[in-house]
C-alpha cells in the first residue's frame, strides 16, 4: 500500500478508509490504485511513499509477443455502393 500525509488544517473523516478520522500531519496507508486520487488534491494530501511497482517496468507496462509488436497492418478503405 502507498502512504500519504494529510496536510489539511482540521481533522477529516475519510469514508474510503473505513470512516477513519485523519488528523493534520498524519500519515495513512491508502490502496495503491487510489494513490493518484489523493495526491491530485495538492492542498490536502502529499505523497510519502508511492505505490510499489508491479512487474519490471511498473503497473502500466504491457508485454507483446514479437508478432504483435511488429509493424502496423495496413488496411484498405472499402467503397460504399
Amino acid at each position: 500500500m502507498a502512504r500519504v500525509r494529510f496536510i489539511g488544517p482540521e481533522p477529516v473523516t475519510v469514508p474510503e478508509l473505513g470512516s477513519r478520522t485523519v488528523h493534520p500531519d498524519e500519515v495513512v496507508a491508502v490502496p495503491d490504485d487510489r494513490f493518484d486520487g489523493y495526491i491530485c488534491q495538492t492542498t490536502t494530501w502529499e505523497p510519502v511513499e508511492e505505490p510499489a511497482l508491479r512487474g519490471e517496468h511498473g503497473p502500466e507496462t504491457v508485454a507483446f509477443s514479437g508478432a504483435e509488436a511488429g509493424a502496423p497492418k495496413k488496411t484498405t478503405a472499402r467503397k460504399e455502393s
